[in-house]
């Protein structure tokens, strides 16, 4: 493996990185099929110098500023990447695929606001999917040690009880498929609605319409206002966004969601 370089980015595949964790998916078939899709495109993840060497805090920050730049996966603190987002940064590498309209030639290919949050209602909502397919399979995973305590944090916070979150991740588990497609539904719904409020009034009257949703207790596990943020700073509104809003009509209406985007762009 090369020498990290001392100042600057460096840029590594996927076989050139360590990635933790990945004996707790190996009965995840869809994991191996997001994977293989990354090593097949010859994806580049971004590596912190060797000035940075252990800012985790340095990486975290450039990935929620930079998510949707297009210039390649998480910044990574060092030559290791967790198996859930090696599956995260391919489901953004496929919405990028499918929802950016071709351009001519040599201009900068451009994403509408309403196909980033696709995109990125997708990814996160994969999570809870995965989460649902290792509980009692991979008791061990340190995925489902950060990313339960994570959860229940967050529906504490909401008000939910010790009890129901349990009933939720019960819920998740029994149903993996139908909990990711009703998580997507609401993060790509509430970031629809707080993209078009100007003040915290209207951004507060937003967020009360999905409190009766099944998952609104986990609705601040994930960084909605910096979904706001830069879809507003970067999303193309000149763009056309029909195709992604075809691909949200046609997501509500399967009965697998999960199945259908793994016919249509995975497999």
């Amino acid at each position: 493996m090369a020498k990290r370089a001392a100042t600057g980015l460096e840029t590594r595949s996927l076989d050139e990185l360590v990635i933790d964790d990945e004996a707790s998916f190996r009965h995840v078939g869809l994991y191996a099929d997001l994977k293989e899709i990354l090593r097949r495109d010859g994806y580049a993840f971004r590596v912190l110098p060797a000035s940075c060497e252990g800012r985790w805090d340095r990486a975290l920050l450039l990935n929620l500023t930079f998510w949707g730049s297009g210039s390649g996966g998480d910044v990574l603190v060092d030559g290791h990447i967790s198996a859930d987002v090696v599956a995260h940064v391919a489901w953004h590498h496929l919405a990028a695929g499918a929802l950016t309209p071709p351009t001519a030639p040599g201009a900068a290919p451009a994403q509408s606001p309403t196909a980033l949050l696709l995109g990125e209602a997708i990814a996160s909502a994969f999570d809870v999917y995965l989460v649902g397919r290792l509980l009692g399979h991979a008791p061990r995973s340190t995925f489902l040690a950060t990313q339960v305590p994570a959860m229940a944090d967050a529906a504490g916070a909401a008000g939910l009880s010790a009890d129901a979150f349990e009933k939720l991740l019960e819920r998740i588990a029994a149903d993996p498929e139908r909990a990711f497609e009703e998580l997507r539904e609401l993060l790509y719904d509430a970031t629809h609605a707080l993209a078009a409020c100007s003040t915290a009034d209207a951004g507060l009257a937003a967020l009360a319409q999905f409190d009766a949703h099944a998952f609104a207790s986990l609705l601040h596990r994930y960084e909605l206002s910096n979904w706001v943020l830069y879809v507003r700073a970067y999303g193309d509104p000149a763009q056309d966004d029909e195709r992604a809003r075809d691909v949200d009509r046609t997501l509500r209406a399967e009965r697998d969601a999960l199945d259908w985007l793994t016919k249509a762009w995975v497999t």
